[in-house]
């Protein structure tokens, strides 16, 4: 058989190798529970942290005058509960508006806000260094 006469046997088509889906991407709770919260605990041991409880429950607003409605919010103290902070989720979902309040010594917080308003796309990251930035912006993870 010469060249010509020899059938080439082409290459079958190699399947797309599929993207593992994004951390993100998980359902809100198992998201919040199995990746933020452990990767939030993590970056503020990091920071010096060694004593900071983050609790993750659906609860009332811990702010003087709120309703009685409850929401998603991780809830977190340190320093024996004389600091405390909490990330609001109304939506139930990491791309919708989330707030933030915090507190210190086991009082009640006067102020809501918004928090991470102006981000499209919320990855883990983000959400990490936002909530430490807050709590940077407190001088509760740096000194005076």
């Amino acid at each position: 058989m010469t060249e010509e006469t020899t059938p080439k046997i082409e290459a079958a088509p190699q399947a797309k190798k599929e993207k593992p889906p994004a951390l993100e991407d998980k359902p809100f709770n198992e998201f919040i529970e199995q990746v933020f919260t452990p990767a939030l605990q993590k970056a503020l041991t990091g920071e010096g942290i060694n004593d900071m409880q983050l609790s993750f429950v659906k609860d009332k607003l811990p702010l003087i005058g709120a309703n009685n409605e409850q929401y998603w919010q991780i809830k977190g103290n340190w320093n024996n509960n004389k600091r405390q902070f909490n990330l609001y989720f109304p939506e139930e979902n990491i791309n919708g508006s989330k707030a933030f309040s915090c507190a210190t010594n086991g009082g009640k917080s006067s102020d809501l806000e918004s928090f991470m308003i102006d981000e499209k796309k919320v990855t883990l990251d983000l959400m990490v260094l936002y909530t430490l930035q807050r709590l940077r912006a407190q001088k509760w993870l740096t000194r005076n």
